[in-house]
């Protein structure tokens, strides 16, 4: 039997969904029946993480440990998060509970890495710019990270602000012409590194697009289609947080 997937959302709503449906579409199945369990904590209030790290705000890490744990104690075997940015506070979070995540940074480099990539640009928040949490995989995967240069990383920012209110077409304008001067530049792959830009732009319609919240959602599939066996002691913790 797969496992229950749990999923840490709100971050924002319209990237949770957008994963979601990825799951979905990445899922082998003939009915609904064959599809996966998958329990959603869409949780807009917790703080922003971007703030969080740049800016001295409030820290997240309480309220990601709470919808984590939330999640555990509905029956969720496997967790992942709906955010890039987010993925600075993992190690926090893995410590809180018992069950594993799977790492969306580190899925892409693995999947850049088996496409050959060499070089390829992250366009993605400045704070997931700012922690390196996708130069460290992509580096081990001896694959170099470009970054865009201040004025273009301000387009990506506005973009996904604009995003944020529901303002569709400009963030679309605004990371089309990021991804224009990635091109320009030679990019073998430009990373769509914060989950606000693949739910605008389609790597169909864009060739260089990486799409990580697809890469994620075929990577949840294969990790809840690993035949769940929890250890009893391991059952009997997450008993104790149902509890």
């Amino acid at each position: 039997m797969a496992k229950v997937v749990g999923i840490i959302g709100g971050m924002g709503p319209l990237a949770t969904v957008d994963l979601m449906r990825k799951i979905v579409l990445r899922t082998p199945a003939e009915r609904d029946q064959d599809h996966l369990h998958v329990i959603v904590d869409s949780y807009p209030q917790i703080p922003d993480r971007v703030a969080a790290i740049l800016q001295g705000g409030e820290d997240p890490t309480p309220a990601l440990i709470e919808s984590a744990r939330r999640l555990v104690a509905a029956g969720a075997e496997v967790l992942a998060m709906a955010c890039n940015t987010a993925h600075h506070f993992l190690p926090a979070l893995e410590d809180a509970v018992p069950v594993p995540f799977v790492h969306m940074p580190r899925e892409v480099a693995r999947a850049l890495q088996e496409k050959g990539v060499r070089r390829a640009w992250l366009m993605a928040s400045t704070a997931t710019v700012a922690t390196g949490l996708y130069q460290a995989p992509l580096a081990a995967s001896g694959i170099a990270t470009l970054v865009p240069p201040d004025e273009l990383q301000q387009a990506v920012q506005e973009g996904i602000r604009a995003v944020k209110r529901g303002e569709l077409a400009r963030g679309r304008d605004l990371f089309a012409s990021v991804i224009h001067h990635a091109a320009q530049h030679g990019a073998e792959a430009v990373i769509a590194g914060c989950t606000e830009i693949p739910a605008v732009i389609r790597p169909e319609d864009e060739p260089l697009v990486v799409d990580p919240t697809d890469i994620l959602a075929e990577a949840i599939v294969r990790e809840a289609q690993v035949e769940s066996a929890q250890s009893g002691a391991l059952k009997e913790v997450i008993h104790g947080i149902r509890r």
